[in-house]
């Protein structure tokens, strides 16, 4: 991935807490049981199916912001979309789909870019690069498998940015190419949110600047 100065930016948009349970609760190897005529407390908590980041709970009924904010691995993540001012925007109804690069990611970005993309001058062009992981509308991983078979094997993806990512698959694995040849592979895919879903990605994706 090439990455220049302030110029060809690299960056990222959009993306908490491990389930526990209480001491009174039966065995694993054990059952409740409930009498007839008696209702489980209003309390019980409800299964889940949506994974965890990082080792922190994801919770369907929150946004993605309030998500990220809870992932330990996205916190250079959230610290951009803040400084962007994209913060109401990723709280809004959306839906969005977001491909939420790692800290680890973005560690692999120059520092200098970073600094300089962080300044607030530089605010609408980390912006700009942060809308270029954002997709209007919810895309689960078994959609964009979809389009990218009924595509011949890619599938152009229209990001909030105005310009598209392209999307093909090896096996059941997504990787997504920036429009200046960067790459990034979806590591962990369908992170429901309240509004939209959340594909945690390993690299940075940069737009044609």
């Amino acid at each position: 991935m090439k990455i220049h100065y302030l110029t060809s930016a690299a960056l990222v948009a959009a993306l908490g807490l491990s389930a526990c349970g209480t001491s009174d609760a039966p065995p694993a190897n054990e059952t409740t049981t409930v009498a007839e005529g008696e209702t489980m407390p209003a309390d019980t908590p409800a299964a889940t199916t949506n994974p965890t980041v990082g080792g922190a709970e994801m919770f369907a009924t929150k946004t993605i912001v309030d998500n990220a904010i809870a992932s330990p691995i996205h916190k250079t993540l959230v610290a951009a979309v803040t400084q962007a001012g994209l913060v109401d925007t990723l709280k809004g109804a959306g839906p969005f789909t977001v491909f939420a690069p790692t800290d680890d990611a973005f560690a692999k970005v120059p520092k200098a870019t970073l600094d300089g993309l962080m300044r607030p001058a530089q605010k609408t062009v980390l912006a700009d690069v942060l809308k270029y992981h954002v997709v209007a509308g919810k895309l689960t991983a078994a959609d964009l498998a979809k389009q990218i078979t009924d595509g011949g094997g890619k599938a152009m993806l229209k990001t909030v940015n105005g310009q598209d990512l392209t999307a093909t698959m090896a096996g059941n694995v997504i990787t997504l190419a920036g429009a200046d040849g960067s790459k990034a592979t979806v590591t962990q895919a369908d992170v429901n949110q309240s509004n939209g879903v959340i594909h945690v990605v390993d690299g940075v994706l940069t737009p044609k600047m």
